[in-house]
């Protein structure tokens, strides 16, 4: 196992974003007592409540947004290899929905609002997808899938 020499920019730059997430969550619920989980943002704009869509299409705009901003500022912070076909990122897409409809969220949500409000349910949720997570790359690397 070697360590990995990380740049300044490297450091700093996820230590924004963290605290971004964490003021945009914090707000969020202190300002109108709405929960900050991605796929309950997407989800109630898709199937409209009414009085309950600006704040959700503010949001979805803002997350377009922020990426077309980095796609011209940082423009390497956007690249993504894709080595598998496009239906493989469809079906992901989908697996990833209706686990998200089983879990009653989705990572956001559980990880970061669930467990900073100690929620029994999010703390639990999070263990099992972290502790799934990494059982799957420790299986996908020793059958030798990614170094």
């Amino acid at each position: 196992m070697t360590l990995v020499s990380l740049s300044s920019e490297q450091l700093i730059m996820p230590l924004i974003g963290g605290g971004v997430i964490g003021v945009a969550v914090s707000l969020l619920l202190l300002l109108i007592g709405r929960v900050f989980g991605v796929s309950g943002i997407l989800g109630g704009a898709l199937f409209p409540v009414k009085g309950d869509t600006d704040w959700r299409l503010a949001a979805i705009l803002g997350f377009l947004a922020a990426g077309l901003v980095m796609a011209q500022l940082m423009p390497a912070t956007m690249a993504a290899e894709t080595p598998s076909e496009i239906w493989v990122y469809c079906l992901a897409g989908l697996l990833v929905g209706f686990g998200t409809q089983l879990g009653s969220g989705c990572t956001s949500g559980h990880g970061v609002c669930g467990i900073s409000r100690l929620s029994p349910r999010s703390i639990i949720a999070t263990l099992c997808f972290m502790s799934s997570g990494i059982a799957t790359v420790a299986l996908v690397r020793a059958l030798g899938g990614i170094p």
